[in-house]
């Protein structure tokens, strides 16, 4: 066991920061815009921004002086406790993620934060190292990997014979590294249209004009200036055209920032995604936690032939107050090149092309039954009776669009889901205008559900579902798939006992 030490020192500087960012509102409010102000609650607002902001600089300075951490061949150890101490173990085998994440302020200093993920609920569900060198954080990496025992490591000192250290051990795991993706120029661009980045420009520059508006009173004069560009053509065209090139310019950045270093790559163990430019983040995760895959496509990416592959683990995945959504292999990969991705992280989950579609039955029940949302506002158009674009009699139009939006959208759900049990594997097709591509094993599913309304029963079909473990629990499912099927399926779940017990005789 190593001894319990401090955190970085440069963790309270990472809070001070925080508490300064987290101060600007009040400061400009206080002491900008209210400068002059004698009132009551503005004096008594600055003595309460003092009084708390003293008093969380004292608590970042006590929290590193008694929040602690040590490791042994098993376990976390952290303490902490100001007035009321207390001491947390995490087990090794609880962790299901590694995540860093190294924004501009770690850049600078030369640090990270380094969070192991565990399949925990709660506030203590993660093991958190805000600020952490990076040499500490791969010691703490490959200690936690290590399968050497305590007596192996005496054996070895007996021996005198050479123990690698944590930088050779780290160069060693990642040349055995395989590298499965890495998105070239155009990729970034075809990314940067897809995810209509662009289009971020507009709600920016409208943020900071609020903004400057609150504190300079910039309306009038603004007004004045946009009435008179409206009034020169010529003006509004290169005003058209220099915002347009803008948008696009700004889009390609972001998404360059964002996603110009990715990578996956993966060893015989573990999965490995990094990204990011300026804020860089990595995350692992053991190819035997993942629950479940996820191949999902928007409309923009089905024009475009590009999905998104998602991996399902029992451990959270966000990190410090940004959800970074590194369970995602990659969010616009070529569709092909996505299922040769799966295939070569994970070999043992199997991908079916072919599936099997709902009964026809199925069909008659989506478009049939009532749609209870168009029902009640098709009755507050009628009550309104809006006009729109002039047209009187506008609702009943609205009304009809609605109607043909909900009939197009069950057809195309009717037409989109699929299912198939493939083994000891189960795979659903399911969407819209958006479509998903549900894989999971059945020793990874926790929890079946077999239903039946009675409009069901009396046209022989059921609906099926599945919960995977996971931060939140994730449900998958499909609706009006034929009873025998309902039937196979759960017989199908079921044979998981005999798995398990299989698997608990080849332990003894």
């Amino acid at each position: 066991m190593t001894t319990a030490k401090r955190y970085n020192p440069l963790l309270m500087l990472f809070h001070f920061c925080k508490l300064v960012r987290n101060s600007i509102f009040f400061v400009i409010y206080f002491f900008v815009i209210k400068a002059g102000s004698e009132s009551t609650f503005i004096t008594y607002g600055r003595v309460v921004f003092f009084i708390v902001f003293g008093l969380t600089l004292i608590s970042i300075i006590l929290k590193w002086f008694t929040h602690k951490y040590e490791l042994d061949y098993r376990s976390f150890h952290l303490y902490k406790g100001i007035f009321s101490k207390s001491e947390r173990t995490i087990p090794f085998s609880k962790i299901q993620n590694v995540n860093r994440h190294t924004s501009l302020f770690h850049r600078i200093f030369k640090v990270t934060s380094f969070n192991f993920e565990t399949g925990i609920t709660g506030e203590d569900a993660a093991v958190r190292f805000e600020v952490i060198s990076q040499k500490e954080a791969n010691r703490m990496e490959m200690h936690m990997k290590s399968t050497v025992k305590e007596e192996l490591a005496t054996i070895h000192a007996n021996e005198c014979k050479y123990i690698p250290s944590v930088e050779e051990e780290v160069k060693k795991e990642i040349s055995n590294r395989t590298n499965h993706y890495k998105p070239t120029k155009k990729d970034i661009i075809k990314a940067s249209f897809t995810s209509l980045s662009f289009l971020v420009l507009i709600p920016f520059i409208s943020s900071f004009y609020f903004k400057i508006n609150e504190i300079f009173h910039v309306e009038n004069k603004a007004v004045g200036i946009f009435e008179k560009l409206i009034g020169s053509w010529w003006m509004m065209t290169i005003i058209i055209i220099v915002f347009v090139i803008a948008s696009i310019t700004f889009g390609i950045v972001r998404t360059f920032l964002k996603y110009g270093n990715y990578q996956i790559s993966s060893d015989h163990d573990r999965i490995y995604i990094t990204k990011g430019l300026i804020d860089e983040t990595a995350f692992s995760i053991a190819k035997e936690k993942v629950q479940a895959i996820e191949i999902k496509q928007s409309f923009m990416k089905r024009l475009l032939g590009l999905a998104e592959v998602k991996l399902t683990s029992a451990g959270g995945l966000s990190s410090d107050e940004d959800m970074l959504e590194i369970n995602s292999l990659y969010p616009y990969l070529p569709v092909k090149r996505a299922y040769e991705i799966v295939s070569e992280i994970l070999p043992f989950y199997e991908i079916s092309q072919k599936m099997t579609p709902l009964p026809i039955k199925s069909f008659w029940v989506r478009i049939l039954w009532p749609s209870w949302f168009w029902i009640i506002a098709t009755i507050l158009l009628f009550y309104f009776k809006l006009t729109v674009l002039e047209v009187e009699e506008a609702w009943w139009i609205l009304s009809a669009i609605l109607l043909i939006i909900i009939v197009v959208s069950r057809l195309l759900v009717f037409f989109n889901t699929f299912y198939i049990l493939n083994n000891d594997f189960i795979q659903f097709k399911t969407g819209s205008f958006t479509t998903s591509l549900f894989v999971s094993k059945r020793d990874k599913i926790i929890e079946v559900n077999v239903t039946r309304n009675l409009i069901q029963k009396m046209l022989g079909l059921a609906s099926i579902g599945t919960i995977n473990r996971a931060k939140p629990v994730q449900h998958a499912g499909i609706d009006h798939v034929s009873f025998e099927m309902a039937d196979s399926f759960y017989k199908w779940y079921m044979e998981r006992r005999n798995e398990i017990k299989s698997k608990l005789n080849e332990r003894v």
